[in-house]
């Protein structure tokens, strides 16, 4: 089974906030006004991404998006880059107090490299425990919707990469992947719905943003 929080929670340290989605679902829409939120509310926060964050993990970003490879080297390189992430950024900022919205996190290895590429989540598990073994998200936002709403959005965005350019059964298994992650972690995941107006989805955001402060300055 997958690990549980052991980050929760001493007030001195940052809350750690995840955003998760298959390509199309719209996240990159929201993190930076999400970002913007947080600061509003008083809080320290840095905004980062997966794979990538650090100068090391940014040049495997480049490599994972590009280059063609098995499965099981896909998963070990996110994980290599993650341990990097965690380690020089992640876990200095929330130990100071600093909140962090990370785009895609763990929850995305178990979706893509596991349901998408078939990587066995017991794998997927033991480079958890092995990358960040104390160290889980507070509150993951999952942006969902219908696989076609999101092909379609893919296709008047950028250049897409080579995961954007897998088959519908890739996102179909993808998709799958994060909805069990969300029944098997209710208590950390909120979903998203992603057909919403951008303005019905920040609603939806910023009311359980609202509901995580309440709960930590309790």
């Amino acid at each position: 089974m997958p690990i549980h929080n052991s980050n929760r929670h001493n007030s001195n340290r940052g809350i750690f906030i995840t955003l998760e989605g298959i390509d199309g679902a719209g996240k990159s829409t929201h993190s930076q006004w999400l970002v913007e939120l947080i600061k509003q509310n008083g809080f320290e926060v840095i905004h980062t991404r997966e794979p990538g964050g650090t100068e090391l993990s940014e040049e495997l970003r480049g490599i994972l998006l590009n280059r063609e490879m098995r499965p099981l080297t896909e998963a070990l390189l996110m994980f290599a880059a993650r341990h990097d992430h965690v380690e020089t950024i992640i876990n200095p900022a929330l130990s100071s107090g600093v909140w962090v919205v990370c785009d895609r996190f763990t929850d995305a290895s178990y979706a893509y490299q596991g349901g998408g590429r078939g990587v066995s989540e017991s794998t997927i598990h033991t480079l958890e425990n092995i990358t960040h073994p104390h160290l889980n998200p507070d509150l993951t936002f999952l942006f969902d919707l219908p696989l076609s709403v999101a092909k379609q959005r893919r296709s008047v965005d950028r250049s897409p990469d080579r995961f954007e350019h897998e088959q519908e059964l890739f996102f179909i298994k993808t998709r799958n992947a994060y909805l069990e992650r969300a029944a098997q972690f209710p208590e950390r995941f909120f979903i998203v719905d992603s057909e919403k107006s951008i303005n019905l989805i920040r609603k939806d955001i910023e009311r359980k943003l609202s509901e995580l402060i309440k709960s930590i300055r309790a």
